[in-house]
Order: structure tokens, then sequence, then C-alpha cells
């Protein structure tokens, strides 16, 4: 059972003796804040002010920064206020716990002008050194996998097997789906616009053009950025949380090796696998929304196909599909080395991958198609 906090006033002249008493601890907080209050109103109007901690029987933290902070207020409203008959442990608790008032810092000047141009500006930089960044560990991964082929008896075939099921095998089902269903409206919408100038069956040449150049591996990629991408810098930085990184440091073993390279190669291979059914899962969808929506037969559909598209329009996908694989995989891996040792830094790390692998992908398919429509190919 314990007292509850309170306190006796006694006035002598000018000075005010506060004789407090009961337990200023935790277990009574509202009475022992409402007694602080008090105090300051007890005592206020003094030249002096005492505060008797003679008849306190337990005292905590929470009482020590009530009291101080009263004597600290009296202070600073020109009452002359002191502490008397602390015992040692309330000294310590009053020296540990106490109170001082902080002023809120006062904002540099700014203006949304010059704060927007510096928002701008750090970005600039930030890219910039994620640039240098991820051109320094591309040298790494390169380093890594040539070292990997003058050893081949230290490769890890077994993780390779394992990444190329879980970032090709399992992804497939998703990427079959997706892709059918914008092969789909693909085709639905440009029946639809051409039917207005009789020109239905040139819808299968938009089809077969954009699937296989451009539609087919981007999506894929953007998948594959989204949920592999992201597996990796959350495996990697899982690791890096839990210091198994520094471990395999400390037993002779490179990162690099076994961690990022057989990820890296198993993206290199699966994601050109992917695209490969892509473009046939969207020009199968093009072909069912062909037959039941505009009464073109498969076989129509196919003739017309083969004259529409050549072998360069089925490989351009395919020659994009490695290096995409390649940008995923290195920024995933970037970020997941880059985690620190919270799980919001984790989350963090996570979300920035998937975005700037998204965007990477983008610029990469961009630079691509520039570089094509260059060659004429």
């Amino acid at each position: 059972m314990h007292a509850k906090p309170g306190f006796a006033v006694e006035r002598a002249g000018d000075e005010t003796r506060l004789n407090l008493g009961g337990d200023w601890t935790l277990e009574s907080g509202a009475e022992m804040e409402r007694a602080s209050d008090s105090l300051i109103g007890a005592a206020a109007g003094a030249r002096a002010a005492v505060i008797d901690l003679a008849n306190v029987e337990r005292m905590d933290t929470g009482g020590a920064w009530l009291i101080d902070r009263a004597r600290k207020i009296l202070q600073n409203a020109g009452v002359d206020s002191q502490i008397a008959n602390a015992r040692t442990a309330q000294s310590t608790l009053l020296e540990a716990a106490h109170w001082r008032d902080f002023e809120p810092p006062k904002p540099p000047p700014s203006h949304p002008l010059s704060d927007m141009l510096a928002d701008v500006g750090a970005s600039v930089v930030g890219a910039w050194h994620d640039l240098l960044h991820g051109i320094g560990f591309l040298g790494e991964s390169v380093v890594a996998l040539l070292r990997a082929l003058a050893r081949p008896h230290l490769f890890r075939m077994t993780s390779l097997i394992y990444h190329l099921e879980s970032f090709g095998l399992r992804s497939v089902p998703i990427i079959l789906l997706i892709n059918f269903l914008v092969g789909c409206i693909v085709a639905q919408q440009g029946i639809f616009q051409l039917r207005y100038f009789g020109a239905e069956t040139f819808a299968v040449n938009m089809i077969g053009i954009l699937i296989l150049r451009e539609m087919g591996v981007l999506l894929t990629s953007i998948m594959i950025a989204g949920r592999s991408g992201s597996a990796i810098t959350a495996e990697i930085g899982s690791m890096k949380m839990r210091e198994e990184i520094d471990a395999l440091k400390v037993m002779g073993l490179s990162p690099m090796d076994v961690l990022v390279t057989p990820r890296l190669l198993a993206l290199i291979v699966a994601l050109p696998l992917l695209t490969f059914l892509a473009d046939m899962a969207g020009i199968f969808g093009g072909l069912v929304v062909s037959w039941g929506y505009a009464g073109l037969s498969p076989d129509a559909f196919l003739d017309r196909l083969k004259t529409a598209i050549g072998f360069n329009t089925f490989m351009v996908g395919l020659i994009k599909a490695p290096f995409m694989a390649l940008v995923i995989g290195l920024i995933g891996a970037m970020e997941g080395l880059a985690v620190q040792g919270s799980a919001e830094s984790l989350g963090r790390q996570v979300t920035s991958s998937v975005v700037k692998s998204i965007f990477m992908v983008i610029v990469v398919d961009g630079l691509f198609a520039m570089f094509f429509a260059a060659i004429e190919y």
C-alpha cells in the first residue's frame, strides 16, 4: 500500500517551506503531477522556497523529475528555491533526472524556390553517386564471375539452380497471365480503333510488333523487378542485419562469390526464357481476342503475323532481356548490401530497390529503342 504524494506549507516571512510526503513514484502519476503543479502555486510570490524531502517515503525518476521541474520553474519565476534533507539516493535521482526546458530551434530562413532547387540538386548528386557506385559494383561482379570461370570447382552450381527455379520457374504462371491479358487488351483496343478505317486485320501487325519488341520484355522485366529484385534485396539485407555477411568474410568467403554472382547469373539466364514465354502468351492472347472479337480465324491470324514480323522483331526483345536482368540484379544486390541494422532500413532499401529497378528497366528499354532505330534493326 503506497501513500499518495502530497505536501504541507509552512510560511515564515518571505520564505515558504514545502514539506513533501508520501510516495513520489509513477504508481501515483496523476496525483504526483497535480501535487507538483500545486507546489508551484503555493510558493508563487515568495522570496525563497525550500522543498523539504525529509518525509518522502519513496521516490523514482518520475517523482524526481517533477520535483526538480517545480524547483526550476520557481527559480525562473524569481523565487530562490532549493531542495533540503534529500537522502543520498534521492540526490542521485534528482541529479540524473533533472528537468530542463528545450526551446525549439529556429528554422533557417528559406524560400520555396530555393528549397525546390536544392532538392533537385541533391537528387541529381544522389543519382550521380548511385551511378558511380553501380559501375564499381558491376566491375566487382565481373571480377567475381571471371574468378568463378577460372576456378569452376568453386562455383556454386547448387545455388545457381536454386535461384533459377525461384526467379524463373516459379515466375512462369504470373508472367504468362499478365502478358496474356495484355495481349488481349492490345488486340481488343487495336481492333476497336482500326475498325473505323476498315483495317481490323492490321491489328495483327500491331500485336506482333508491340508484344515482341516492347511489351513482352518490358512487362516481364517489371514483374521480375518487383518479385525477384525485391527478394534479392530482402534476402541480402536480412543477412546484413544479422551480421551473416560479416561472418562470411571472417570465414574467408567473398559475399560477391557466395551471394551476388549466383543470383546475377540466374536472372540473366531466366529473364530471356521468361521473355520468350511472355511473347508467346501475349500473341496467344491477341489471337484469342482477334478470333472471338473480330472473327479472324487462327490460320488467318498466323498468316498475317508472318508477313508483319521478321526474325529481327523477335530477337529485339530477347536481346534486351539479359541487360535488363543485369540491371535488376545489380540494383537488388547493391540495395541489400546497403541495409543497416534496423527493420526500417530494410524496408527503405527494398522500396528503393524496386523503384530504381523499374526506372532503370524503362531507361534501358528506351536506350535500346533508340539504338535499334539508329541501326534500322
